[in-house]
């Protein structure tokens, strides 16, 4: 029996029992250990045993070569071979080896500058304005921790990146949440489909809010907000006072019809927004982890205060690395082989062939806009999981039934939105589709037998 089967078999068992363990480890320590209990600040953000529990499943599964993965969101399809070059050429200079300027390698911001500046119509200040960080997961840690204080509510459109919810709670905020919702009486086939409630969202804002985060293009719906869905968040920002974390991680990977606007660029909103890049998903290096924060200088401060005293610095052969290849793209931009457009036309195939396969197995997919995840609907496979006694929600059950009998692998999306919105999405999956063809090869001859177990 492979590990990853083993997994599967002893899931649900695996979280009560993880669950009772805890409650008796916990019990029993309480007396002799009682100075040693978690910090208040992390408080309950181990409660979802059976979430971690699929962390680990993935990593199983990873390991797996039976089994076709669409689950995890890292390319497979190579980067750009003058990034790699780039490092092979930086780690051969031996003062490239060593520590460099904590708040972002010159090279690097400047060049962010450069991009930046171009993209929002304005100069800004490579020192000043810009932070590089542990990837954009560094960014986001860095925006909570130096402006979110304790009590304070940060707005959370759903569904979410599933780090922005524990995040917000170790700042010591409660998280509010917002879904998006279907348009009504309309068939969902893109991700367009799904909107924001401006009454709604104008309901979540109080003289408590602090923030709000956005991402877009969205994951995991690839949602790209209009400027005018924009120009709406950025008004009510405005009227309460309110800060905004922009993720656009897959800022870059816009198809066609479809434009990014990034909201720091709209009226009022630049002294009162930090943006979030990320180097792993421009130039497909997910493993490089570096990410940046742009924003006002009264702002980003407060961010380089919390990186000078956590993590200190990011590696420096990477900067350099990441810092030319952002100058020679700097020079392309505009042109067919700028990598900031070549890959989201390369991705958009790619979506489309996904697309097509899914619907032939009989699956409604929501063609996204932006990024490279796709969410399916599953309702028409009408496929009985009743045998599954797990207390978890569909989507849960539907994708570990469908790695141990299809040997695909893919996210269920409830784990992007909180308990309120869990029924709303639970027919939902998500698929990645920055894959090699032969990935999506071996995906369309598992979907193309799907009535065979």
């Amino acid at each position: 029996m492979s590990i990853t089967h083993q997994v599967l078999n002893h899931s649900s068992l695996a979280c009560r029992l993880a669950q009772i363990i805890c409650r008796r480890f916990s019990a029993s320590q309480n007396i002799r250990m009682s100075r040693h209990t978690n910090a208040k600040r992390i408080e309950g953000l181990d409660e979802n045993v059976c979430l971690s529990h699929f962390r680990v499943l993935f990593s199983s599964v990873a390991a797996d070569p039976s089994i076709v993965n669409l689950g995890q969101g890292y390319p497979d399809i190579p980067p750009p071979p003058y990034i790699k070059e780039a490092l092979t050429k930086a780690v051969s200079v031996d003062r490239i080896n060593q520590y460099t300027r904590g708040f972002g390698h010159p090279p690097l911001v400047k060049a962010l500058s450069q991009v930046y500046g171009k993209v929002c119509g304005r100069q800004i200040d490579p020192l000043k304005e810009i932070l590089v960080t542990i990837g954009a997961y560094g960014s986001l840690f860095n925006c909570m921790q130096a402006l979110v204080d304790e009590g304070d509510e940060v707005i959370i459109i759903e569904p979410f990146f599933d780090c922005y919810i524990p995040m917000v709670k170790m700042a010591g905020a409660k998280p509010v949440l917002i879904p998006l919702r279907m348009k009504s009486g309309e068939k969902t086939t893109s991700s367009a489909d799904w909107f924001l409630d401006p009454d709604e969202l104008s309901s979540k804002f109080s003289s408590r809010t602090k923030a709000i985060i956005i991402n877009t293009p969205n994951n995991p719906i690839g949602k790209v907000f209009t400027r005018a869905e924009l120009q709406v968040i950025a008004e009510l920002c405005i009227k309460h006072d309110t800060l905004c974390f922009s993720d656009e991680v897959y800022e870059w990977i816009t198809y066609r019809g479809h434009k990014h606007v990034k909201i720091a660029t709209l009226p009022g909103m630049w002294d009162r927004t930090v943006t979030i890049g990320s180097a792993g998903k421009t130039f497909s290096v997910t493993g490089w982890k570096l990410g940046w924060s742009i924003g006002p200088e009264h702002l980003i401060r407060h961010l380089q205060t919390v990186m000078q005293n956590t993590v200190y610095t990011c590696p420096t052969p990477l900067q350099e690395a990441v810092a030319q290849s952002l100058l020679l793209n700097y020079e392309l931009m505009g042109q067919s082989d700028c990598y900031f457009s070549s890959l989201a036309e390369e991705l958009e195939g790619k979506r489309d062939r996904l697309a097509s396969i899914l619907q032939d197995a009989g699956m409604t997919p929501v063609i996204p806009e932006g990024g490279y995840f796709m969410l399916v609907d599953v309702t028409p496979l009408n496929q009985d999981l009743s045998h599954i006694t797990d207390d978890e929600p569909y989507d849960y059950k539907f994708v570990k039934w469908m790695i141990k009998e299809k040997k695909l692998a893919t996210i269920p999306v409830t784990a992007f939105v909180g308990e309120e919105s869990k029924k709303q999405f639970e027919k939902y999956i998500r698929l990645c589709f920055i894959k090699q063809d032969s990935t999506l090869d071996a995906a369309r001859d598992i979907l193309k037998n799907w009535s065979k177990v």
